[in-house]
């Protein structure tokens, strides 16, 4: 780390949601802070979406069986080196992604990076590696509103009024992009000094929506660079008076939801293990394949954490609505992509949100995967037609997700039932805040009919 002419580093973890969190210090701390690590109240890993704290952490066990935690007690930051950065959009600030120990030094089993580090190391044991490319969709707006009023303020306080920058439905055509292009360049110069692998930049579907792809990475490594790009486009876009959400289905007219797709293969050797000469997927791709179907709706809770996402689960909408795969199809859940003699070919889940925490996204896909490979699971047909094959339908919420995601051993093994027991009722805490609201559809159904 060369912090010569800095004047603050930002500590950073990604939380259960995937959101970054932590502290900045100033550059004469930041050494000593390299080696002794930064506390801060535990009580962080313990809150849900609106940031209130799920669990009774001023109680013997911190409602958890976890005398760590107990009265906010701190937990600690240790920074990877290797995940330093000079933030371009703020050049006398470094910043550096961190893992969580406790004040005895044992690692926090409610930290997701090292989940998923956890999750390489089984499949490593394997022999294999795994390797994600990332699409991602998200909207982008004009702020015209900032909604920073004092009666704005709450938990959660009031999002922006915004405006649009296209009107959508103009897929990939080139003058409805170059009305997005100021606010793309800014964020393409901004992201690769960051020394993110950009790979395209695309209009998308829905109005002011654009999708940005990132090239192949190993599974951790494609983690991290997913927190970062979601924490950099959202402070950079911020910097010039635009918003930018990863919310995966806005409440706003005519506006589409977006997803994040996950291409992923196994490198074995050095090699791309899916590949293979006469067939679209090698046999362990065709194991690794069967696994993620046969844990798909548990791993939904994961891959789709918000209450929101599973509004984007519709027919014919680009997006899956049940457990099928398909070649080169973009209605499956799962899409095989490449073909024989393809060295590039890859598995596509198309069932994540933006917003999902990509530790836990990638981590369900290795443990559903491993699964299949040491079961050596059979394959079912391809379905030509996702949307009218006879098969399970996935998730129609996050409480429906959840009771799958309970249910299924191989992830409660892979996470630990700890974790899967935290992270449900975090989720759950999550759900009862919303089924707590009156909603307008509540409003507008029933105050004058009744």
């Amino acid at each position: 780390m060369k912090l010569d002419g800095l004047k603050a580093v930002r500590f950073s973890f990604a939380d259960q949601h995937g959101v970054l969190r932590g502290k900045t210090l100033a550059v004469s701390e930041a050494k000593a802070a390299m080696e002794r690590g930064v506390g801060f109240p535990g009580t962080l890993i313990l809150k849900d979406t609106s940031h209130r704290t799920v669990f009774a952490a001023f109680t013997p066990g911190a409602g958890l069986g976890m005398a760590q935690f107990e009265s906010a007690a701190d937990v600690f930051m240790f920074a990877d080196p290797a995940t330093f950065r000079v933030l371009p959009w703020t050049p006398d600030t470094g910043w550096v992604l961190c893992n969580l120990r406790f004040g005895d030094g044992r690692p926090v089993p409610f930290d997701t990076r090292s989940i998923l580090r956890n999750a390489n190391d089984t499949l490593k044991q394997a022999g294999c590696e795994m390797v994600c490319g990332l699409e991602i969709e998200f909207h982008v707006f004009r702020i015209t509103d900032p909604r920073l009023k004092p009666e704005d303020a709450g938990q959660p306080g009031s999002p922006p009024g915004v405006e649009l920058l296209t009107t959508g439905y103009q897929l990939l055509t080139e003058h409805r992009y170059d009305l997005v292009d100021p606010l793309m360049q800014i964020l393409e110069r901004d992201l690769s000094a960051l020394g993110l692998p950009l790979r395209s930049f695309e209009l998308e579907f829905g109005p002011s929506q654009v999708e940005v792809t990132l090239a192949p990475m190993p599974a951790l490594a494609a983690a991290d660079a997913m927190v970062l790009f979601r924490s950099a486009v959202k402070q950079i876009a911020r910097r010039h008076g635009y918003h930018a959400t990863f919310m995966c289905r806005p409440k706003l007219p005519n506006v589409m939801s977006s997803g994040w797709h996950l291409h992923q293969s196994l490198q074995k050797s050095g090699r791309n293990a899916f590949a293979d000469e006469k067939e679209d997927l090698s046999e362990l791709g065709k194991q690794w394949l069967a696994g993620l179907l046969a844990h798909a709706r548990a791993a939904s809770a994961l891959c789709t954490p918000t209450i929101n996402g599973y509004k984007r689960y519709r027919p014919y909408s680009l997006a899956p609505d049940r457990v099928v795969w398909g070649k080169e199809n973009r209605g499956a859940l799962l899409r095989v992509v490449g073909g024989p003699g393809n060295a590039a070919a890859r598995i596509e889940n198309r069932i994540g949100e933006p917003a999902a925490n990509p530790y836990l996204y990638i981590a369900s896909q290795v443990h559903s995967g491993l699964d299949g490979m040491s079961r050596k699971l059979a394959l079912d047909p391809s379905a030509d037609t996702p949307y009218e094959a006879k098969a399970e339908m996935l998730p129609k919420s996050l409480s429906e997700a959840l009771e799958y995601l309970k249910q299924d051993t191989v992830l409660a093994d892979g996470f630990g039932k700890t974790f899967i027991d935290y992270y449900c009722r975090i989720k759950e805490a999550e759900i009862a805040r919303f089924n707590s609201e009156v909603s307008e559809w509540e409003h507008r159904e029933y105050f004058d009919l009744f």
